[in-house]
């Protein structure tokens, strides 16, 4: 305890992480405000519905992602997760369009005008996601419009302010990324999941000592121990790395080398963070547009897929977050690039041939990371279905795995080695223990 007191004294000391600590405090104060700001023309004491709505389902999850404001009918009411769409498509081109894929190989200037794709398409994405939004606040509450106001005349101002809304966001994450700590939208996401944890926890403490079937002080121990378990887990998860070694020659001569140092490539066994787990989210929210527009909502399939509890949704999801694991990998990591890095820069790794052999071992060793880390990932992310067969809370169940435990595990320990960097580079001890941030940053986007 003393020394984490000594370590934000040292936090305050240093001028420009107090500055930037501070920023950041600000901008996600004003998006939590903003959470708050109801659409002009709706009564909020009139959105019972939609808050009632937003307890189960996927719209739980949505409404989460929002930090809330789903559920309040605010003006950030579609929060941060249209932007997220709108890269994974953009990451998708880059991969199998060459147009796409020469722009990602120009550096700055091709990232530059990526960006500038992918705040188009985000747009484009909240046209199409704000009118839905309106129809479905329409059919849960369409009572919480003010009189007077006809619905013609609400809708298109409604959609201008909701995508303005969403755009304002990811101009506070692009902010909190330039000038404050961590990554803005990441630290965006975690805000909007954090902000449910303390009424989700009084709501599970709630019914675990009034109701008689509950269990109470004792499942709700196993609970905790669980939970507890689940985080270590994935903080190992994060922090887990396979070093393959690479031998540099200071020194070529004909087939020998002279001199040189070893070094390593530290190849992650969560090398696409929560990537995998966002593709697959963002697709399993398909059924939430289509619901909207169909007349056959009762339809078997139909109602398995809006239930992120049900079978069908976690099996088809857990494949998803496996598939999507491998491609992430594989777009992220280019074992042939590597190989030609290491053999131009008269690199090899110790008992392989430089070249093919040398890429072909990168994959095979990427590979045997990736199927654990994969089917691991996938656990985690159906550990609240689990979690609900334990009778705990839906509400707190989400806490239990997922992509908002993998978020929050994630974009703690980035913002925290970002500190620890800052403080280190002034001769200060850090919130960490040397060692513990060996994995490098993990960032939800």
């Amino acid at each position: 305890m003393k020394k984490f007191i000594e370590t934000l004294k040292n936090i305050w000391k240093v001028e420009d992480l107090r500055q930037r600590i501070l920023i950041t405090i600000l901008f996600t104060a004003i998006y939590r405000f903003g959470s708050f700001v109801v659409l002009p023309g709706i009564d909020y004491d009139k959105l019972e519905n939609l808050q009632q709505q937003t307890e189960s389902g996927l719209m739980s999850l949505l409404d989460m992602f929002s930090g809330g404001a789903f559920s309040n009918a605010s003006i950030f009411a579609l929060g941060i997760m249209p932007y997220i769409s709108a890269s994974i498509v953009m990451q998708l081109l880059a991969v199998a369009v060459p147009y796409f894929q020469k722009m990602q190989r120009e550096g700055e200037s091709g990232r530059k005008q990526i960006m500038w794709y992918t705040r188009i398409l985000t747009v484009a994405i909240l046209v199409f996601q704000g009118p839905s939004y309106l129809i479905n606040l329409r059919m849960q509450s369409g009572g919480a419009l003010a009189s007077g106001l006809s619905w013609s005349t609400f809708v298109y101002p409604a959609v201008v302010i909701l995508a303005a809304g969403s755009m304002f966001i990811l101009w506070l994450g692009e902010r909190i990324t330039d000038k404050g700590v961590g990554n803005g939208v990441s630290l965006i996401i975690m805000i909007g999941i954090i902000a449910r944890l303390p009424q989700s926890f009084f709501q599970e403490v709630t019914s675990r000592f009034t109701a008689i079937t509950s269990g109470g002080l004792v499942m709700f121990i196993i609970e905790l121990l669980i939970l507890y378990a689940v985080v270590c887990a994935a903080l190992l998860l994060v922090q887990a790395v396979r070093k393959v070694p690479v031998q540099y020659a200071r020194r070529v001569q004909g087939n020998k080398t002279y001199g040189g140092a070893r070094q390593y490539i530290p190849l992650k066994l969560f090398a696409a963070n929560v990537m995998p787990i966002i593709f697959a989210q963002a697709i399993m929210f398909i059924p939430l547009a289509i619901v909207q527009y169909s007349t056959n909502s009762t339809n078997f399939v139909i109602r398995s897929l809006m239930d992120h509890t049900s079978l069908l949704y976690n099996i088809i999801f857990a494949v998803l977050i496996i598939a999507f694991t491998f491609f992430y990998t594989a777009i992220t990591l280019n074992p042939t690039q590597m190989a030609e890095d290491m053999k131009r820069n008269n690199g090899f790794i110790p008992g392989v041939k430089p070249g093919k052999p040398t890429a072909d071992y990168i994959d095979t060793v990427m590979s045997r990371l990736t199927w654990p880390g994969s089917l691991f990932i996938a656990f985690i992310a159906i550990m609240p279905a689990l979690a609900g067969l334990l009778n705990v809370q839906q509400g707190f169940a989400q806490f239990f795995g997922g992509t908002s435990l993998l978020i929050l595990v994630g974009v703690v320990i980035d913002t925290l080695q970002q500190i620890q960097s800052h403080l280190m580079m002034r001769h200060y001890d850090g919130l960490l223990k040397a060692g513990h941030t060996r994995a490098g940053g993990v960032s939800a986007y």
